[in-house]
C-alpha cells in the first residue's frame, strides 16, 4: 500500500504540530507550572508521533517518543523545567523540522536517526525523574496505544464464532502450501473507530509483521485493504519462526491499533473449513488467495518504495531553482464563508450570462438600454468576485512570524545580548504568493537588528537603558499596502561611519560625502557586499543580508526604507502591495504604446508650465506645493526616439516610492483600468517593466515597476 497520498496531509499537519510546540516550548519557560501549556505540548508531540508512525518515518517517531515521555514526566511533576531542558527540547523541534524539510524534498525521513539528542534526552530523565525515568514511560504508554491484548484472544475464543484469523478463506492449493510450513500464526488487528487513514494503519502493520516472516493470506483481499474496502478489522495467516509476543508488540507499536487477537493456527482448521463450507463460497475462496500466494508479500514490501512518486511531483519543474530555495507551499486553508461568497458571486455570473445569451438569441435587434445595463450587473459582478477571489488567496503572515520568537531567543543566548521581540499585527492578511517569499526578508532585519542594533548589557546601562533590549515587528494594512515594521530601541546607526565605509570603499569621493543626506547614507547599507560588522560571524557580517533584502522585497512590487535616530534605534519599513495578481492601474500613453502604472503608487497627477522646470545639480525637477520633485522622463528610459515638442505645459504623473517622490512625464492619459498582471517570464529583462497586460481590444499594455523608475 502507497501511503505517498497522504504526504501532503503530513506535511501540512506536521509544520502546524512544529509551530504549536515552538510557541508553547517558549511558554513554558516563561510559567514552568503551567499545567495548560504541558497538556498543549503533550498532546501535539503525541500526535506528531502518531503521524509519523502512519507514514512509516521510524526515527521521526522514535525522537517524538523520547520527547513524549519527558513530557509526561514533566505533567507528573517527576521532572523540573529549566533552560536546560527547554535548549534540548528545542534542538529536539530542529531535528524534526530537518526530518520534515527531507520528507518534503524527497519524500522520505533520511538515514539521520538522532541517537544524541535521544541520549541527552533520556540523560535528563533518568537525573530529573529518578533513574530509568525515560524507561518508565513507555510501558505505562503501551496499553493506551495498543489496547487491554492480553485477554483478547481468550476473550474472543469463547464467543460463538471464534477469531475473525480462523474465518481467512483459504483454497486447497494455499493449504498445500500451508502445510509447508514450520510456524502459522492468526492474527485479527482491531483499528480504532476514530481512524481516518486505515489503509496506511495497515499497511504499517505489515510491514512491522514482515520484519519476522511472511504473510500467507488475507482477508479482506490485500488489493481491498489498499482501497480501504473493509471495516475496522482484517485478518492474515502469517509464517514465521518467531515467538508470538514480539510479534503482538511490533504491531501495537503502529498507533491507532485498538487490539490485537492472534494465537496459532494449522492448516487443518482451514482445509475442514474448506470442506465443511458451502457450495457457492468456494469460488471467492477460490479467487482471493491466487493473487495472494505469490504476490501476497511483495504488495507491501514494494510500498516504501512507492514515495518515490511524489518526489518526482514535489520537484517538478524546479530544477532550476537554486538547492536553498524553500519550498512553497501549494496548499491553503478557507474560510467557508469565503467559499460560499465567492459561490454566490458565480451563480450572479450565470445568470448575467444567460441574460446576455438570450438577447443575442432574440429578434436580432439588441435594445441598447438593457445591453447597457446588463454590462453594468456584469461588471459588478466580477469586480466582486475578484474581491471574493482574492479574500481566498488571503492568509495571515502569523504564518511566517510565529517562528521568529524563538530565533530571537537563540540569538539572545548566543549573543548575551537580554532581548525579546514584540509583534503586532500578525493576523494582517497578504497574498499568499507574498507571504510565501516574506520569511527570508524579515528574516534578515530581525537579525540584523539583534546584531548591530541592540547594543551589549554594559553599553545600554551606561546609555541609561533598560538591560534588555526590544525589538519590534508591526504590520498594518494602509489602503493598498502592507507596511511591516522591523525595528529596534538600540543605538541606531552610525552615519558617520557608513560614510567612512562608503568612501573607503571608493563609492563616493569624500567631497561628494560631505554633502551627502542620511537617507542617501543608510542607503549604502542596502548595495551588495556593503558591511559594518567589525568580524564575520555566522550571524552577518558578510555583507550579504540588507542587499538581498532589497531586491527580495521588490520583486514582489515592495519598497523598503529605513529611519535611524542615533541612541535610539533603527525602523526598517517594509511596504507591500496585498496582491500580485489583479491591481487598479492608470493607462499612460508614450508615442503611440500604452503603459500602465499602479494606481497604489501615485500620488496625484499634474499639468506642469515647461517654464516651471527648475534645475538641482543638472537634473530637472519642479516645485510643488512645498516639495521639490525630481522629473522622470519615460521616453528617455524607454528609449524611444526624441519628438519635436510644441506645447507649453507636459503632463506629470506624480508617484512615491516610500518616502521618495518622482515625477514621471508621460504624452498622453488613458484612464483608469482594472487590469490582470501577467508574467512576461523569460523576456522579462527589462527591471523598469514588472509584468504586461491585455487590453479590452486584445492589445498588451506593459506594466511599469515605480519602485525601479523612481
Amino acid at each position: 500500500m502507497d501511503v505517498s497520498q497522504y504526504l501532503d496531509i503530513f506535511i501540512d499537519e506536521t509544520s502546524g504540530h512544529i509551530q504549536s510546540l515552538s510557541d508553547n516550548i517558549m511558554e513554558l519557560e516563561k510559567e514552568p507550572d503551567n499545567k495548560d501549556v504541558v497538556n498543549e505540548i503533550f498532546r501535539a508531540a503525541h500526535s506528531l508521533k502518531g503521524m509519523a508512525g502512519t507514514m512509516g518515518f521510524k526515527k521521526m517517531q522514535h525522537l517524538t517518543h523520547d520527547m513524549e515521555n519527558v513530557f509526561q514526566e514533566v505533567r507528573n511533576d517527576n521532572v523540573k523545567v529549566n533552560s536546560a531542558l527547554i535548549d534540548i527540547l528545542f534542538k529536539c523541534l530542529d531535528a524534526i523540522e530537518n526530518y520534515l524539510e527531507t520528507v518534503k524534498a524527497t519524500s522520505n525521513e533520511g538515514d539521520e536517526d538522532n541517537e544524541a539528542l535521544i541520549k541527552l534526552l533520556n540523560d535528563y530523565l533518568a537525573g530529573g525523574g529518578g533513574e530509568g525515568g525515560g524507561e518508565a514511560a513507555a510501558p505505562a504508554e503501551a496499553p493506551a496505544e495498543g489496547g487491554e491484548s492480553g485477554g483478547e484472544a481468550a476473550a474472543s475464543d469463547d464467543s460463538a464464532d471464534g477469531p475473525l484469523y480462523k474465518k481467512i478463506p483459504v483454497d486447497p492449493e494455499l493449504c498445500e502450501k500451508l502445510k509447508g510450513e514450520k510456524q502459522l500464526y492468526g492474527f485479527t488487528i482491531h483499528i480504532s473507530k476514530d481512524c481516518l487513514l486505515k489503509a496506511a494503519r495497515a499497511f504499517l502493520v505489515f510491514k512491522a509483521v514482515e520484519d519476522f516472516g511472511q504473510i500467507m493470506a488475507f482477508n479482506p483481499s490485500s488489493g481491498d485493504i489498499e482501497d480501504e474496502k473493509f471495516e475496522f478489522d482484517f485478518s492474515f495467516i502469517l509464517s514465521t519462526e518467531s515467538e508470538l509476543d514480539p510479534i503482538i508488540e511490533a504491531i501495537k507499536t503502529v498507533s491507532e491499533i485498538e487490539s490485537v487477537e492472534a494465537d496459532k493456527v494449522t492448516p487443518e482448521m482451514y482445509e475442514k473449513k474448506e470442506e465443511e463450507a458451502p457450495a457457492p463460497e468456494a469460488a471467492p475462496a477460490a479467487a482471493a488467495p491466487a493473487p495472494e500466494a505469490a504476490p501476497a508479500t511483495p504488495a507491501p514490501a514494494a510500498a516504501p518504495a512507492a514515495p518515490a512518486a511524489p518526489a518526482a511531483k514535489a520537484g517538478a519543474g524546479k530544477t532550476n531553482q537554486p538547492a536553498n530555495k524553500p519550498v512553497t507551499s501549494r496548499t491553503i486553508r478557507v474560510d467557508i464563508e469565503k467559499l460560499d461568497a465567492l459561490m454566490n458571486q458565480v451563480s450572479e455570473l450565470i445568470i448575467a450570462k444567460n441574460s446576455l445569451a438570450s438577447q443575442s438569441n432574440g429578434s436580432g435587434e439588441i435594445d441598447s438600454q438593457t445591453l447597457h445595463e446588463n454590462i453594468e450587473y456584469l461588471e459588478r459582478i466580477t469586480t466582486n468576485l475578484h474581491e471574493s477571489v482574492m479574500k481566498v488567496r488571503m492568509v495571515p503572515i502569523e504564518s511566517v512570524v510565529a517562528k521568529f520568537p524563538r530565533m530571537i531567543r537563540d540569538l539572545d543566548r548566543k549573543l548575551n545580548k537580554p532581548m525579546e521581540l514584540v509583534m503586532t499585527g500578525e493576523d494582517t492578511e497578504l497574498d499568499r504568493t507574498v507571504v510565501d517569499q516574506l520569511g527570508d526578508p524579515l528574516q534578515h532585519l530581525l537579525r540584523n537588528s539583534a546584531d548591530h542594533g541592540i547594543e551589549s548589557p554594559e553599553d545600554r546601562r551606561a546609555a541609561g537603558k533598560p538591560e534588555k533590549g526590544t525589538i519590534f515587528l508591526n504590520a498594518f494594512q494602509e489602503g493598498n499596502n502592507v507596511i511591516i515594521e522591523v525595528g529596534d530601541d538600540g543605538g541606531g546607526i552610525n552615519t558617520d561611519k557608513v560614510r567612512d565605509k562608503a568612501v573607503e570603499r571608493g563609492l563616493v569621493t569624500p567631497e561628494e560625502a560631505e554633502n551627502l543626506t542620511q537617507k542617501e547614507i543608510i542607503d549604502f547599507l542596502f548595495m551588495p557586499s556593503f558591511s559594518m560588522a567589525k568580524q564575520i560571524t555566522d550571524i552577518s557580517g558578510r555583507g550579504v543580508g540588507l542587499d538581498v533584502v532589497k531586491s527580495n522585497i521588490e520583486a514582489l512590487g515592495g519598497d523598503v526604507t529605513v529611519k535611524s535616530v542615533m541612541g535610539e534605534g533603527s525602523t526598517f519599513t517594509v511596504r507591500l502591495p496585498l496582491t500580485l495578481a489583479i491591481i487598479q492601474a492608470l493607462m499612460v500613453e508614450i508615442r503611440d504604446e500604452k503603459y500602465a502604472i499602479a494606481l497604489a503608487s501615485i500620488m496625484n497627477i499634474e499639468n506642469i508650465p515647461k517654464s516651471e522646470i527648475k534645475y538641482v545639480e543638472s537634473k530637472e525637477v519642479i516645485h510643488l506645493r512645498g516639495q521639490v520633485i525630481p522629473l522622470i522622463h519615460l521616453d528617455k528610459l524607454l528609449d524611444f526616439e526624441p519628438k519635436e515638442d510644441t506645447e507649453d505645459t507636459m503632463t506629470v504623473v506624480i508617484c512615491k516610492k516610500g518616502d521618495t517622490l518622482g515625477g514621471i512625464i508621460v504624452d498622453n492619459l488613458i484612464g483608469q483600468l482594472e487590469i490582470v498582471i501577467k508574467s512576461l517570464g523569460k523576456l522579462d529583462n527589462n527591471k523598469l517593466i514588472s509584468g504586461a497586460t491585455i487590453l479590452g481590444d486584445g492589445e498588451i499594455a506593459m506594466i511599469l515597476d515605480v519602485n525601479a523608475v523612481i
